[in-house]
């Protein structure tokens, strides 16, 4: 997961940066006619203890398909059983992920030629590179280049940066995030400051692909990208996991990757071209690609490829009156693994990303199961594979365990508040669901004040779980801790969540021991608690708003239900 902490837990369940700049008005009821909810005291011991285990050096980093990933989710299962929960998957607590394991080897340096003078750019230090074919070499070999802008092919805006051009064996050059992300204001083509999906590296490798391109190279800057090189190179680096498919990844670029700023700006000064009025120019409908005339890229690396059945884990708390009926709570359980040391420690223990989450569903479910069965089923669901592209969400949202058309909606935690409690509860999307009306209560309830998500230009929307649901279309909650401390306000709540990105997100020290402050994720919990609650003591089906992105396929899985 990429993301800032101090409102992780919101930004894991962000439905759509679309509208960002939001409404004050909540869709959907009156908040008035909302059951109420009393939340239990939340045991603290708890939280902690499953956070301190699941992060210590005894689980190697909670990667997929390791020693570290029996030991998790025996642990979770563990949990769950003494939380009172029922297995989820017909009896069982598990459902299999079939998973590719990749890593690169013996990478070669990246070499442009070609040019007034060769550029060279060495792996991990200014590229990083894999490659979504399982097969056991990649090699990149003469390929020519080509600057695209931002790699978007968006037909409903009359955007294609590839216009005209057959990128067939050629490696395309593409810049991060959208073509108006400088934009001060949630406004624009694509939304301004706010990144949509076209922004995401994801979707650059995606249309590569479509376009048949030999290699990608996303050139990394830190604003846009909104995090710095370390992050890049340490998710990067490491093992890779995909969702086996039948065709190998025959269909997906030879590579994919990354490159340093200064190095891009060298290779366009080498082929007679100013970087930074071609990206200036990129940002304007209508830019033409550019070739590299004369340049050819070079690079390659070995994979060492292995087949793993990865797990997610499925806990229920059968409902009460309508058992076929379910409330989602949704958390990562997998980190990194091993990554890139940092003093000589070589393990990303992960212990706010994602231990705490973890932590949280164990919590909540003991709660849930001391204050009595709700009407509605409560699932409590760790998922694998997140930090791998949303695979363990995503296979449980295409192959359900529970018809998603009877899966009322949910709420995903994906790093709890470690900051300290807030004044402010986050929100991205209002006006998007229905469920603002719940919210609103909730909010009431715990007198937080609601705010608009500050940093929609980091497009948190698409790095976690709740994605895989929500674009399938049920409606997941879209709230969590904001900026403005109890202890220190604004300015105290920034400068936890600087220190974190920049010390300990995706790597090494992200230990238990960093975490000083318990009372954040305590106050997140009672929200998420009180959401999961309301959700499950009421007979309504929360809908997306008329013309939302999602709305058609809630309705069309609904009409299917009734």
């Amino acid at each position: 997961m990429l993301r800032t902490p101090r409102t992780a837990a919101a930004f894991a369940v962000l439905l759509s940066v679309a509208a960002c700049n939001g409404s004050d008005k909540a869709a959907g009821p009156d908040a008035a006619s909302l059951p109420d909810v009393q939340v239990p005291e939340l045991s603290l011991a708890t939280l902690q203890d499953v956070t301190k285990e699941l992060s210590s050096d005894a689980y190697e980093g909670r990667a997929p398909g390791t020693p570290g990933e029996e030991k998790t989710v025996a642990y979770i299962i563990k949990k769950y059983e003494e939380a009172g929960l029922k297995p989820g998957n017909n009896g069982k607590w598990t459902q299999d992920v079939p998973l590719v394991e990749i890593t690169a080897k013996n990478a070669t340096p990246l070499t442009f030629t070609g040019g007034k003078t060769p550029v060279t750019a060495q792996y991990a230090k200014d590229y990083v590179a894999f490659s979504y074919r399982v097969q056991p070499k990649t090699e990149v070999k003469d390929s020519d280049v080509v600057f695209v802008g931002y790699g978007i092919n968006a037909p409903e805006k009359g955007w294609n940066d590839y216009a005209g051009l057959d990128v067939k064996g050629k490696t395309v050059v593409v810049l991060v995030n959208d073509p108006d992300w400088q934009t001060k204001e949630a406004k624009g083509e694509f939304n301004g400051r706010a990144m949509t999906y076209y922004g995401r590296w994801s979707y650059k490798y995606e249309e590569a692909a479509r376009q048949g391109a030999a290699a990608v190279l996303i050139v990394h800057d830190t604003e846009p990208a909104a995090y710095g090189w370390n992050v890049v190179e340490s998710s990067n680096t490491g093992t890779q996991y995909l969702a086996e498919s039948k065709n190998g990844g025959a269909d997906q670029t030879v590579a994919n990757g990354w490159i340093q700023l200064p190095k891009a700006k060298e290779l366009f000064a080498s082929a007679g071209q100013d970087f930074d009025k071609l990206r200036a120019a990129a940002g304007k409908k209508g830019f033409k690609p550019v070739a590299l005339t004369g340049v050819k890229a070079n690079f390659g690396f070995d994979n060492e490829i292995a087949k793993k059945m990865s797990r997610n884990v499925i806990g229920i708390l059968p409902g009460a009156k309508r058992p076929d009926e379910y409330v989602l709570y949704t958390g990562h359980w997998d980190h990194l693994g091993r990554c890139t040391p940092v003093a000589g420690d070589d393990i990303c223990n992960g212990a706010v990303d994602n231990a705490s989450g973890i932590a949280g569903l164990v919590t909540l479910a003991q709660a849930f199961q001391k204050a009595g069965a709700p009407d509605r089923s409560v699932v409590f669901l760790a998922v694998t594979a997140e930090e791998s592209g949303l695979l363990g969400s995503k296979f449980f949202a295409e192959n359900p365990v529970f018809p998603l058309a009877q899966i009322v909606g949910g709420v995903n935690m994906d790093a709890l508040n470690a900051v300290g409690p807030s004044k402010d509860i986050v929100v991205v999307g209002r006006g998007k669901s229905e469920l603002d009306a719940y919210l609103a209560k909730i909010a009431a309830a715990e007198k937080r004040v609601i705010v608009d998500e500050p940093t929609p230009e980091k497009g948190f929307y698409y790095r976690s779980d709740h994605f895989s649901f929500a674009k399938l279309g049920v409606p997941m909650f879209n709230f969590g801790s904001g900026d403005d401390l109890v202890d220190g306000g604004k300015e105290a709540g920034k400068k936890a969540s600087e220190d974190y990105e920049k010390n300990r997100y995706h790597a090494p020290g992200d230990e238990y021991e960093a975490i000083t402050n318990w009372n954040g994720m305590l106050s997140d919990l009672r929200l998420y608690y009180a959401a999961g609650r309301m959700l499950a003591m009421t007979d309504a089906w929360p809908n997306w708003v008329e013309g939302d992105e999602f709305r058609a396929a809630r309705d069309k899985s609904r009409a299917a239900a009734k």
